[in-house]
């Protein structure tokens, strides 16, 4: 029995689930005198992520930080399903597959660090950031050539959309 390539895995793919610090951001935080924490995020994920929940994907975020930030930048991009402060991340996987019947076959996952481990063994398409622990590494079926916060997110957001052809063709639509 040949294994499935990446590629072929991503055109079975419908959701996509991430990671936030390491993966849509860099995995560092600036800490104010009051203590608040900030963080940074690519412009160009967030298109990418704007352009999947505009073409039907199911877009889910998983993190175990909690900035009310995040969830205010993610919800203006269209995601509504956003789980912060997250302790057990197969506990929400399992449950959130269940809410909208997805079949972890069609997950791609993007994770960076250990506590994405178990969930990430669970879904079709684990993939990490280029910056990602070597454990993580060790599990992925596909390692983006861009690190944490610095494009990984748009990278298989875009070359899961090419390889189901709805890339160019969903901003040509908007055009016509």
């Amino acid at each position: 029995m040949s294994q499935k390539s990446y590629k072929e895995h991503m055109n079975t793919i419908t959701t996509f689930v991430l990671d936030v610090d390491g993966v849509l951001t860099d995995g560092t935080i600036h800490v104010t005198q009051t203590g608040e924490m900030l963080r940074n995020m690519n412009i160009r994920d967030g298109y990418a992520m704007k352009a999947a929940v505009e073409n039907g994907y199911h877009v889910c975020i998983i993190s175990g930080g909690s900035n009310e930030g995040v969830r205010v930048r993610l919800r203006n991009l269209g995601i509504t399903d956003i789980h912060l402060g997250v302790s057990d991340k197969v506990e929400t996987f399992k449950e959130y597959c269940d809410i909208y019947n997805i079949n972890p076959e069609n997950v791609l996952y993007m994770g960076d660090d250990i506590p994405d481990f178990h969930v990430m063994k669970l879904v079709g398409l684990p993939t990490c950031p280029q910056n990602a622990a070597p454990e993580i590494k060790g599990i992925s079926k596909y390692i983006s050539h861009k690190d944490g916060g610095k494009g990984c997110v748009r990278d298989v957001i875009e070359q899961v959309m090419k390889v189901q052809h709805k890339w160019m063709e969903h901003f040509d639509a908007k055009y016509d």
